[in-house]
């Protein structure tokens, strides 16, 4: 069942609001409290079909995703939000298992959270998502046009990214990290370096990286390659650095 108001127009409708994609009525009834809470004006579905319909009208700037729905599962409802929105999405899942955690990034999440989950730390992560957009990039980054090396273009401000003249659809997530990767070139950057760029909170010290979190950026940067054409073996830009984390190459 769709629920919330008529969508408003306007950047401003969109700041706060928040879709809830959970056929559990407690799990919903939570989630909903706990965006509202943060300020989120939400609308909940129960079923993947409903949730990818609430997401095409009301383009909302966070997506609460369940993993098992009756009708579609998350990862497919995920792709099929990704063909019409760029919202923040986070998937929500009762099974433990990593791979479901790879899948739903690999679909296009933006994060993930494994239930029964904290509301607090749910809070925390939505609100650091949030925080990314705004983010102050490395002045040597930012440029009309900056060609970063061998075809790939990065356009900072403008958040688009080409390579050999065609333009490539990144997320979030996978522009944030290839930012930060030609923001360095030649220097291997610790994977818990780019979980914290992923987090905006690159000062920030006190919070423990898993290895969870770490595998987390493997698979944004298996992407990324992907969508590059960047060969991992052969790599044209990004190399990996073992024990480490990745580089990137530029050509002198």
């Amino acid at each position: 069942m769709l629920a919330g108001p008529h969508p408003r127009s306007g950047d401003d409708a969109r700041e706060r609001t928040a879709v809830v994609v959970e056929d559990d009525p407690d799990v919903r009834d939570l989630l909903d409290a706990v965006l509202t809470q943060a300020g989120f004006a939400t609308r909940t579905a129960a079923s993947g079909r409903e949730g990818v319909e609430l997401v095409r009208t009301f383009d909302p700037l966070v997506t609460t995703l369940d993993v098992g729905l009756p009708d579609i599962d998350g990862f497919e409802v995920c792709r099929r939000i990704r063909a019409v929105s760029d919202t923040y999405v986070v998937m929500l899942t009762a099974r433990t298992d990593e791979i479901d955690a790879l899948m739903g990034l690999d679909a296009g999440a933006d994060d993930y959270q494994t239930k029964p989950f904290r509301p607090r730390e749910l809070r925390a992560r939505i609100e650091a998502m949030l925080r990314r957009p705004r983010r102050e990039v490395p002045s040597a980054a930012v440029g009309a046009a900056a060609p970063a090396a061998d075809g790939l273009v990065v356009n900072v401000a403008a958040r688009t990214v080409a390579v050999d003249g065609a333009e490539v659809h990144l997320t979030r997530s996978e522009f944030d990290l290839l930012v930060a990767l030609t923001s360095a070139p030649g220097h291997a950057i610790p994977k818990d370096a780019l979980v914290r760029v992923l987090w905006a909170d690159e000062y920030d010290t006190g919070t423990p990286v898993t290895d969870q979190d770490r595998r987390s950026v493997e698979v944004h940067v298996t992407n990324l390659r992907r969508k590059l054409g960047d060969d991992a073996g052969s790599p044209r830009w990004i190399r990996t650095v073992r024990g480490v984390g990745y580089r990137f190459d530029q050509p002198s």
